[in-house]
């Protein structure tokens, strides 16, 4: 009987610790996925985060137990547990907060992990550590034995943790997401507390607190989406955002990336991993994906039936080409996330009765499987690999010994292609990986897009064959009209050099030490993105001086947005009549494509920009050698890209202020040809041609755009249109004949 006493009064301490300890464990393994959008799931992440509640726990012992010894349990306990509720509210406000804050930029990327950690968690984790002495005290004032309590609480508290760790990771996590589990586990604390004191009117005010802000953080009203974002408690609503979900590994999410509908990214957490346009998946958007396109045209000499495998499934854009291209190819996916696979068929153009094939593992398990006999079960022309990036490495998909697996797996005459993020400056990464893949294949490649800013990061796209190739002849064939750049002997021992010649193995692969420079600067990025939306959005509402503010911290994470952010500021002067500001602004534009070493040509609209406000001040000499300017770099732009549209249209305003006629009318008629539903196209046409006296063709255009008009529904405008071809008819009438 006293036995049976003795379980009674230690079911409620045990319970109590059972519960917080897995709390401690299941927000623990939270933490990894929140921050995890901020800041990668690599080995820093994971370290800071295990140090950080261990800290905290040992803290929180500490003081648990003074607390114990000078105050009454169950008091002591209804007050940590209210209090540890709302530390879980501050984990969610302090996560989204600390993300912009500045100053953390300037540190090293391993201590901006660390720092984001320790201000999200090490709170929570103190009060929670406060918990298991005071229940200790609680258990022992009953008149248990001593030993046979301690042990069975430290026993409680270890069966809590090992629940709360299965339970987060095989449950929780992809059920319910990460923020509504912080959440949940604050709603059981505040419970917890008030159980353990009911006449403690306090906890009803926070139970009341609690509710407001749960709404603010949760609930689909629009006005609970905007109070919560003002009050750090959820992200601000994207509209943009078509799907999202959380899966085992990572947060999805599908956006719409411009007015288009079609045009929509791939996000794995905050990193874009795919571009796609909906319903033509033969248009490339990334320049790794075009390289591994080109190569493979050139190399597989015309076959039909390729064996082709590619790790990593992202938005499964490069796969849908392959099968497009090769239709009677078989193009077989690893893919480790079954949910980046429904994302991918949900929302971004992949069918779900496709013939492409997808094996939900680990890569480095599936070519296990493959070679689990003397020889490979079947060999593939190509493999690439595209499950790495800056953020995230998987270092067995990079070592010494999964090259040699791959190297059993290809064809004699097949390519293996790996795309991989770095800095040509940094380029530690990238030199560890050539160096490694170089011992198991005879011929390696190392191709990018132009190096212009060495500094900055960068795609690489490692290829590594059996026999000699030359990438540049094959990729010059496939479109000669792709910029990239093959890295010459030189600079392929330059990027040996500063990873200090290392070897990746699956006993030392110390990726994120070698990637750490590169991921501070592509988080940077991240939130520079961030600024450069918020300043869109902001300029859009005519807010200039805010929208002004926030460009310039865009240009402070991340240098080149100089030039977008720089002609953005220009425009907003200009509708503030701010001339001689606009001009500078302007100027600075143009400096920051200079600094670019000419890489980006996009610098063309700036010219043209500057040069209607010269025109504007009347300054037409200045204004003229702007026109002059913007053409030449719309010319270039077009060389790289002769199906823009916007850019011909450009381009053709700019012959017409210069006064090439001839240049302009020809510029417009391709912007028509391109998009022959849009009247301002005929309009810009028929009147450059009309200023060169050739008044039939101009009267042909007039004609075709009346009829677009009629077809439109626009009777007005096409009425009035009949008026300007009787003025050409009567200008060819006064013509000489």
């Amino acid at each position: 009987m006293s036995r049976v006493k003795e379980v009674l009064r230690m079911f409620v301490p045990s319970a109590t610790v059972f519960f917080s300890s897995a709390c401690i464990m299941i927000l623990e393994l939270v933490a990894s996925r929140l921050v995890a959008r901020d800041l990668g799931s690599s080995l820093y992440t994971w370290t800071s985060i295990i140090g950080v509640v261990l800290t905290g726990i040992a803290a929180g012992n500490y003081l648990g137990g003074r607390i114990a010894d000078r105050h009454p349990a169950r008091r002591a306990l209804a007050v940590l547990f209210g209090l540890a509720s709302a530390a879980c509210v501050s984990i969610i406000i302090v996560n989204n907060a600390v993300g912009s804050w500045l100053w953390l930029w300037r540190l090293s990327w391993p201590t901006h992990v660390f720092v984001h950690v320790l201000l999200v968690f090490l709170v929570p984790s103190v009060l929670l550590g406060t918990i298991a002495p005071v229940v200790a005290k609680m258990a022992l004032d009953h008149g248990l034995p001593t030993g046979r309590t301690i042990g069975d609480l430290y026993a409680w508290g270890a069966v809590g943790s090992i629940a709360g760790t299965f339970l987060a990771g095989f449950y929780l996590i992809s059920a319910f997401g990460s923020v509504t589990i912080i959440w949940g586990i604050g709603a059981a604390m505040l419970l917890a507390g008030i159980l353990y004191w009911l006449s403690c009117w306090v906890l009803y005010v926070w139970a009341m607190i609690f509710g407001a802000l749960l709404t603010m953080g949760m609930a689909p009203a629009e006005w609970a989406q905007n109070a919560g974002a003002a009050a750090f408690l959820r992200e601000p609503a994207d509209p943009n955002v078509l799907y999202e979900n959380e899966t085992a590994y990572c947060r999805v999410a599908i956006r719409q990336t411009s007015k288009r509908p079609d045009r929509r990214a791939f996000m794995q957490d905050k990193l874009m991993h795919s571009e796609a346009i909906m319903g033509d998946v033969t248009n490339l958007q990334y320049f790794y994906t075009r390289i591994f396109a080109g190569l493979t045209h050139g190399l597989s000499q015309g076959r039909q039936d390729l064996s082709l495998m590619v790790i990593g499934g992202g938005g499964y854009a490069f796969p849908q080409y392959l099968k497009a291209t090769w239709p009677n190819s078989r193009v077989e996916v690893v893919e480790i996330d079954p949910g980046v696979t429904e994302a991918a068929m949900a929302a971004f153009g992949l069918d779900r009765n496709t013939t492409i094939e997808t094996v939900n593992l680990d890569a480095r398990n599936h070519v296990g499987q493959l070679l689990l006999g003397q020889e490979p079960a079947r060999r593939y022309d190509f493999i690439y690999e595209d499950a790495i990036n800056d953020y995230s490495v998987p270092f067995q998909l990079v070592t010494h010994e999964f090259n040699e697996k791959i190297a059993r797996l290809l064809t004699d005459d097949g390519a293996y292609m790996i795309n991989l993020i770095d800095t040509y400056d940094n380029a530690r990464f990238l030199g560890a990986v050539v160096g490694t893949v170089r011992l198991t294949f005879s011929h390696v490649y190392v191709l990018t897009s132009e190096i212009g800013l060495p500094s900055l990061r960068d795609t690489f796209v490692v290829v590594a064959t059996k026999h000699p190739i030359d990438p540049t002849a094959i990729l010059n064939a496939y479109n000669r009209h792709l910029k990239f750049w093959l890295l010459s002997e030189s600079e392929v021992n330059h990027v040996l050099e500063r990873a200090g010649h290392a070897i990746l193995t699956d006993d030392h692969a110390p990726v994120e030490h070698m990637l750490a420079p590169v991921v501070r600067q592509s988080a940077a990025e991240i939130l520079a993105r961030r600024y450069l939306r918020e300043a869109m959005e902001l300029q859009a509402a005519r807010e200039y001086d805010a929208s002004i503010r926030k460009y310039r911290e865009a240009v402070k994470l991340n240098p080149s947005m100089a030039l977008k952010a720089a002609n953005e500021i220009g425009m907003m002067y200009v509708a503030q009549n701010r001339n001689a500001e606009a001009v500078k602004a302007f100027q600075e534009a143009i400096q920051a494509q200079k600094d670019a070493g000419g890489k980006q040509t996009a610098v063309g609209s700036v010219h043209m920009n500057l040069g209607v406000l010269l025109d504007r001040m009347k300054k037409p000499k200045e204004a003229k050698e702007q026109y002059v300017k913007a053409a030449e770099w719309f010319q270039i732009e077009l060389d790289e890209n002769p199906g823009s549209v916007v850019v011909w249209h450009w381009l053709g305003d700019m012959q017409a202020c210069i006064g090439d006629f001839k240049k302009a009318s020809d510029a417009f008629a391709k912007a028509m040809a391109l998009e022959p539903s849009n009247p301002v196209h005929y309009d810009k046409l028929a009147r450059a041609l009309a200023q060169q006296k050739r008044y039939d063709e101009a009267i042909v255009v007039v004609n075709k755009h009346i009829r677009l008009l009629q077809e439109q529904g626009a009777k007005e405008p096409a009425g009035q249109l009949r008026q300007y071809v009787e003025f050409l008819e009567y200008q060819r009438a006064k013509q000489p004949r």
